[in-house]
């Protein structure tokens, strides 16, 4: 763990806990740890944003995109266990990443958020896309490594292992939770 500090103003980031996507991967610790982390978070008035995914970006690619065809009326219902509440930034977005065509960092900038960490699913693609525009747009980064998961393991890994470092620090929800307690 590099983790030794939370800024004073800290944002949660969950990606994409929500109703379509949670059956991709085992997410029942993630999802627990996640709600951990909000909990935690609102306790000390900080902002919590949740994140959904309803599209994906235009252009062409080389891998055919899954084709989802009609998606269920709850696909991007945040799953209940979050404990949504009125206070919780709500992000909907289009591409992998929670800052690219939306308001988020608009929104955070308005709170003097200066660092955010982030969860969710998938580990290579909706987190660490939200990680790299976080990064790159000066936000300090941590990634909750123990609060994420992607049906592809080998894309978990090589995230956790090779780029979260790059990006910002990790560390686990327990080491997280341990630092926001210090605040008090």
């Amino acid at each position: 763990m590099a983790l030794t500090v939370l800024d004073p103003q800290t944002a949660l980031i969950v990606v994409d806990l929500q109703q379509g996507l949670v059956g991709l991967a085992p997410v029942a610790d993630v999802i627990a740890r996640s709600r951990m982390l909000a909990d935690a978070f609102r306790a000390l008035g900080l902002p919590v944003v949740l994140v959904n995914v309803v599209g994906g970006a235009p252009g062409r690619t080389e891998q055919p995109r899954r084709d989802l065809g009609t998606l269920p009326a709850d696909f991007a219902e945040f799953v209940p266990e979050l404990g949504r509440q009125p206070g919780d930034i709500v992000v909907t977005k289009r591409t992998w990443g929670a800052f690219a065509g939306t308001d988020l960092h608009a929104r955070l900038n308005a709170l003097a958020v200066t660092q955010v960490v982030i969860t969710g699913i998938a580990t290579g693609t909706g987190v660490e896309a939200t990680a790299r525009q976080a990064y790159e747009l000066g936000f300090n980064v941590t990634l909750a490594i123990d609060a994420m998961t992607d049906p592809r393991p080998q894309a978990h890994d090589y995230s956790i292992h090779h780029v979260f470092p790059r990006l910002g620090e990790t560390g686990t929800t327990d080491d997280i939770i341990a630092l926001l307690e210090r605040r008090d």
